[in-house]
């Protein structure tokens, strides 16, 4: 997605914090962009960067300005897990039971964060990189980005809530292509089947990543907050109206934000939320 220090167009003041030896979170304005930063080994994933992310997104989470998370690499968004560490960290099964307890805590972190998240990808989007960008809402690809998921090139078993979040965004049988056979998927592919939502020429990504997130943080929240909620709960099986939902509703009716909303219609000018 480009430099992740370069000049906000809109002359927002950049705040750059090194949350992690390898995760670097800048913000501007009502979007926060969380980058991965190892590109020595093409950004792939430590057990230390998958440990550091519930923390970084907890932050995030209680940040009340923050409205959209980016999520992005570099050159290579990620060639997915650091296969180095694990003769030590997945030696035997305790070992790698903890590393597995590791990635599903940061993966679900990413994935129950109560704020819209984009996934920007460039480059290799491999294993633990394509974990992470599923775990995100939506997933913007540069053309000449590759996608793969090869536990089975591995002797892992890939699991359940990560094979459902595949199965979710491509369909069974795509799911099992891409697990059977562990073959890396081109970026037009992956458009086709539904595991990125738009793909963009190198130069562009970052311009739409950018007017992407910032058209969301200007909606009213109220409204985006509760449509993730309401989706998350459609593809969890659970169709029914209840308590809660009727609370989400009350909420939006009664938030200063419907308020404004009408006002603006009625007015014919653009909302302030």
């Amino acid at each position: 997605m480009g430099n992740v220090h370069a000049a906000d167009t809109h002359d927002q003041r950049m705040r750059t914090r090194r949350v992690s030896e390898h995760l670097v979170l800048d913000t501007a304005g009502q979007v926060a962009t969380l980058t991965l930063d190892r590109p020595a080994k093409h950004n792939a994933i430590s057990y230390d960067m998958w440990s550091s992310l519930p923390g970084v997104l907890d932050a995030v989470r209680n940040d009340d300005e923050i409205r959209v998370l980016v999520l992005q690499g570099g050159k290579h968004f990620s060639a997915g897990a650091d296969i180095s560490e694990f003769p030590t960290l997945r030696n035997d099964g305790a070992g790698a039971a903890r590393y597995n307890e590791a990635v599903h805590r940061g993966e679900l972190a990413l994935a129950g964060l109560g704020k819209p998240t984009i996934a920007a990808i460039s480059g290799f989007c491999i294993g633990g990189g394509c974990q992470i960008a599923l775990a995100c809402d939506i997933r913007i690809a540069e053309s000449g980005a590759r996608f793969g998921i090869t536990p089975a090139k591995l002797g892992i078993v890939y699991t359940l809530t990560s094979s459902k979040r595949l199965t979710d965004a491509v369909g069974p049988a795509w799911a099992k292509q891409i697990l059977f056979g562990a073959e890396i998927v081109d970026a037009s592919t992956a458009l086709r089947i539904g595991l990125v939502n738009e793909v963009h020429e190198p130069e562009a990504l970052q311009v739409r990543v950018k007017d992407l997130a910032e058209t969301i943080a200007s909606r009213a929240q109220v409204s985006v907050r509760a449509a993730k909620t309401i989706i998350t709960r459609v593809t969890d099986g659970d169709n029914q109206e209840d308590d809660s939902l009727l609370a989400l509703y009350d909420e939006a009716v009664h938030s200063t934000e419907y308020a404004e909303g009408i006002t603006a219609f009625r007015e014919k000018r653009s909302p302030r939320f």
